[in-house]
């Protein structure tokens, strides 16, 4: 269903024990806009009763079932866009602005949407 990469998931453990929030699961949400595309968010939260749960590279991925359509066969990738700007990405063919990395039409490079990050610094779950 969704996959963390290797470098993700790096980031996502160094930012949970910086800020001392190893035992919280790493929240990911994404929402239509009105132009059709994609917002995504993500955070450390605890899991609710209704939560899909998965384990992705050593991290507990919590997700609200009304926001796992959106992102069935995303991944969540942390990558340098330019020169010390690192980011995390989504990678998501369900998001109509998606680039598939290594498209003629990719012009970054990345293929992907960067994502805010609510308090957090390749495997698939599912």
């Amino acid at each position: 269903m969704i996959t963390v990469t290797s470098e993700a998931a790096k980031q996502i453990l160094a930012a949970a024990e910086q800020g001392g929030m190893q035992n919280l699961s790493l929240r990911l949400a994404a929402r239509p806009l009105d132009n059709g595309s994609i917002e995504y968010g993500m955070g450390f939260d605890e899991c609710s009763e209704d939560d899909l749960v998965f384990n992705c590279e050593g991290i507990e991925v919590i997700i609200h079932p009304s926001h796992e359509p959106l992102l069935a066969e995303a991944t969540l990738d942390y990558v340098e866009l330019e020169p010390g700007d690192f980011r995390f990405i989504f990678l998501n063919p369900n998001d109509p602005d998606y680039v598939p990395p290594g498209s003629d039409q990719d012009g970054c490079g990345s293929g992907g949407k960067s994502s805010g990050c609510g308090g957090c610094g390749g495997g698939s779950c599912g």
